[in-house]
């Protein structure tokens, strides 16, 4: 395994940050796995050298978070563990955003349910266009002042909004923002314009979810479609990845992966795990073979000359992920 610094928070993290969406109740998403899945794929990260897990309390309205709580056990001291809050959980009037009421709230939840003291990073999931973004900061000051948090993160916003969360954090003495948890592939390149410069200039931590485009960077575009997650992932199906150059770079994919012998999933990660910028893809899984095939990525040593191979036919698509 590989380690960096995240951000510029002191923390040492792995390479790769294991995304836990992926297990909790089926019921919540068909592809969704139970409670003896989740014990046995973060044992096996465990076993890789995987140290950084991220989920969020809206997955599996919160039973990935009480999943990964019981995985860890014995092991939370070696291990840096990130949630998120925004979505709600309920139907409840004042359930979700990001007011002081949801930050306590939602917090207090998280941590009962991984059944922890305190949370390593605390990132808010998406932006509240409802609370002005002071309070929010104020709150998450508060959960750092008294231990429940360590560090906080931010999650898929415009760039001016970071920027002014970031200003706002000098501006009123608050605890600022050491990373940013973005969507970012080889079929989305948007967050190159204006976010990840920003991100490079403020020394901020970059975590791309999605980092195979939701699958379609994991095999043939011809077969997107048959997977169960794609069949039932609205997202999925709503983002052009297929278009504006999203066919000819799923099938350079596939070719560099032929030519290398190992598998596309991996040269899409590879490419990820190149980019300056980038501090831990967040790989979410439900095989154990295709989180062994993610770790054999960092060996997978790409040329500029393959970079801009990869790159080449990409055009601007419309700016997703922001909500």
């Amino acid at each position: 395994m590989e380690y960096t610094t995240l951000g510029q928070t002191g923390m040492t993290v792995s390479r790769i940050c294991l995304g836990c969406m992926s297990f909790g109740d089926p019921a919540w998403r068909s592809w969704v796995k139970g409670e003896a899945f989740g014990h046995e794929l973060v044992e096996r990260a465990l076993d890789h050298g995987i140290n950084f897990f991220d989920t969020a309390n809206m997955y599996s309205n919160g039973e990935s978070e009480r999943i990964l709580g019981g995985a860890l056990e014995g092991h939370r001291e070696e291990s840096v563990v990130a949630t998120k809050l925004y979505f709600p959980l309920s139907e409840a009037p004042s359930a979700g955003g990001l007011s002081r009421k949801s930050v306590d709230q939602e917090l207090d939840a998280s941590l009962s349910r991984l059944g922890m003291d305190s949370v390593d990073l605390y990132q808010t999931h998406r932006w509240d266009g409802d609370t002005p973004i002071e309070h929010t900061m104020r709150a998450l000051t508060d959960a750092v002042a008294d231990g429940r948090v360590r560090y906080l993160g931010g999650s898929s916003m415009w760039a001016h909004q970071f920027a002014k969360a970031l200003y706002r954090d000098r501006s009123w003495g608050t605890e600022r923002f050491s990373t940013m948890q973005n969507h970012y592939n080889l079929v989305y390149r948007e967050e190159e314009r204006e976010m990840l410069p920003l991100c490079e200039e403020e020394g901020i931590g970059v975590l791309p979810w999605s980092p195979l485009a939701r699958g379609y960077l994991a095999r043939p575009h011809q077969e997107y479609d048959t997977t169960a997650r794609a069949a039932s992932d609205d997202y999925a199906h709503a983002h052009p990845y297929g278009k504006n150059g999203g066919v000819e770079i799923n099938e350079r994919v596939q070719q560099l992966a032929t030519d290398e012998g190992v598998e596309m999933a991996q040269i899409a990660l590879a490419w990820l795990l190149h980019k300056p910028a980038v501090d831990a893809p967040i790989i979410g899984t439900s095989s154990i073979e295709h989180l062994d095939e993610a770790v054999a990525a960092l060996d997978i040593d790409l040329s500029r000359s393959d970079m801009e191979y990869l790159e080449a036919p990409y055009e601007p698509v419309r700016v997703s992920g922001h909500s």
